[in-house]
């Protein structure tokens, strides 16, 4: 019964931590039993299990459980197999959707060699709008994943095609994350390739889109900014803040610092 699984899979999550803080007692448990039965259910042909399955994985990855050679042996390969050109449509949205939020989770070298390939390749996804909305809502956290010189070789060139995409929704969701995305690149980049592309979603004929580019605006232009005398700061979670100048502090000794956050992801704005 599909429910009885969907249910097995909820309880993954609080089993694992359990195996891992009673570790000697355990010690492979979790990796002989558990997480194969996690693996298994990515690929199952109910969709609640399915998405129980991913919810508890990421949840395994969060609480960094997932040892690293099950990442990039077990996890990845399953991904890339249902995000492959041949899969099947439900299947393909619900691994490039995986892909994005666990971007964040893994390492830098596991994320540009295994993923970012294929992340690149359903950029251009010709046969569904919703594999190149989802690559479009999360591409600053890929970016921000694999770093300035990855992004400037091989994501910035998919950027400049999600803008321009035909669908108004893709290149609004490329306006949400334009800060996100020109924080991780150079200041020539920035000024030479992103500001002419800003314009172009600024002067956009959806008014949809150029509202959101209007909203990015002030986050875009921060990115010009020099943190030491600006004030400006990227937090670990990715979120631009202002930190008040010495001088500020020293002169309202008395008033309590406060910060303006400004969120670049679109899932979050």
């Amino acid at each position: 019964e599909p429910t009885v699984r969907t249910e097995l899979m909820e309880q993954i999550p609080p089993i694992a931590i359990f195996l891992q803080e009673s570790r000697p007692n355990f010690p492979t448990a979790f990796f002989e039993y558990l997480m194969p039965i996690v693996v298994r259910y990515l690929t199952d042909i109910n969709n609640q299990v399915r998405k129980a399955g991913q919810e508890a994985l990421l949840i395994l990855l969060e609480q960094d459980l997932v040892a690293q050679c099950d990442i990039e042996n077990k996890v990845c390969p399953i991904l890339l197999d249902l995000s492959a050109p041949d899969s099947d449509d439900e299947y393909k949205v619900e691994a490039v959707n995986m892909i994005c939020k666990m971007a964040s989770m893994l390492s830098r070298t596991t994320v540009e060699h295994m993923l970012l390939p294929r992340f690149c390749e359903l950029c251009s996804d010709g046969k569904l709008f919703q594999v190149r909305k989802i690559c479009a809502a999360n591409f600053g956290d890929i970016c921000n994943a694999v770093g300035q010189e990855a992004t400037e070789r091989l994501l910035i060139p998919k950027f400049f095609e999600l803008c321009s995409d035909s669908v108004w929704g893709m290149r609004k969701a490329c306006a949400e994350c334009f800060m996100a995305v020109s924080y991780t690149t150079s200041p020539e980049v920035r000024r030479s390739k992103l500001s002419p592309l800003f314009i172009s979603l600024i002067s956009d004929t959806c008014r949809w889109v150029r509202q959101a580019a209007f909203q990015s605006l002030g986050p875009f232009i921060s990115t010009f900014a020099n943190p030491s005398s600006a004030g400006l700061y990227i937090r670990e979670d990715g979120t631009l803040s202002i930190r008040p100048s010495t001088q500020d502090v020293n002169s309202n000794s008395c008033q309590p610092s406060s910060s303006v956050t400004l969120v670049p992801s679109s899932a979050n704005a």
